[in-house]
């Protein structure tokens, strides 16, 4: 599903990632961990075609986005990739129903078909009565659920993760991380999560450190 080898990224003189191998197999949950520094969040945003590598190969879903032009990388992010950041990033002025709906609209797909899976969505996001709320209406597990339902309104072959619970309180980073396994078991869901929860690292598929730029051995 993802295939990365020997990816280098630096910043000025900086030198963040050292020739970084990774692969990520259809339906697993797997946590990026390490200490701050160690290149977890450029690593993800590499991987999500957010930011290009200075040098190495990337594969997502079989195709290589190296090469691409800014709009046919857009196309295929929007087609392939589902992202979770710590903190929603939900757009205020809209619902949960169109927030969830806009990846959608923006690939064009017809608006009765992406209200219907939104709404589907939301409803397994256990959301249904709160469609209709905008994001200051709901709490902030409600908030982080809405945007897990956002990222995966296209069938992404991934969904990668930011921090997606570092924000949520005890109970609603539990039932956040339950999302995250019921979603592997029923749809065979790809994750790829940077966390600092060692607890929830322990639970996922597998876990890749990350130090001084470098995949290192558990």
């Amino acid at each position: 599903m993802v295939h990365a080898k020997r990816i280098f990224k630096k910043f000025g003189s900086l030198q963040v990632l050292k020739g970084v191998d990774m692969e990520v197999r259809k339906g697993e949950v797997v946590a990026i961990v390490g200490p701050s520094g160690a290149g977890k969040t450029t690593l993800l945003q590499i991987l999500g075609t957010l930011d290009g590598a200075d040098s190495g190969e990337l594969r997502i879903n079989g195709r290589s986005p190296s090469g691409m032009n800014d709009r046919g990388l857009s196309a295929f992010r929007n087609h392939n990739i589902g992202f979770i950041f710590q903190f929603h990033q939900l757009l205020p002025e809209f619902t949960a129903l169109e927030n969830v709906m806009i990846p959608a609209l923006i690939a064009r797909e017809n608006p009765n078909s992406a209200k219907k899976r939104a709404c589907d969505l939301l409803r397994f996001m256990g959301l249904s009565e709160r469609i209709d709320h905008k994001p200051t209406a709901l709490s902030g597990g409600e908030r982080q659920r809405v945007a897990v339902a956002r990222a995966l309104i296209n069938r992404p072959a991934i969904v990668l993760a930011d921090e997606p619970s570092g924000s949520l309180d005890s109970q609603n980073k539990e039932e956040l991380h339950h999302i995250f396994f019921s979603l592997r078991d029923k749809f065979e869901q790809t994750f790829i999560i940077v966390t600092h929860d060692e607890q929830f690292a322990q639970r996922t598929d597998r876990r890749i450190y990350l130090r001084d730029g470098l995949v290192v051995p558990q």
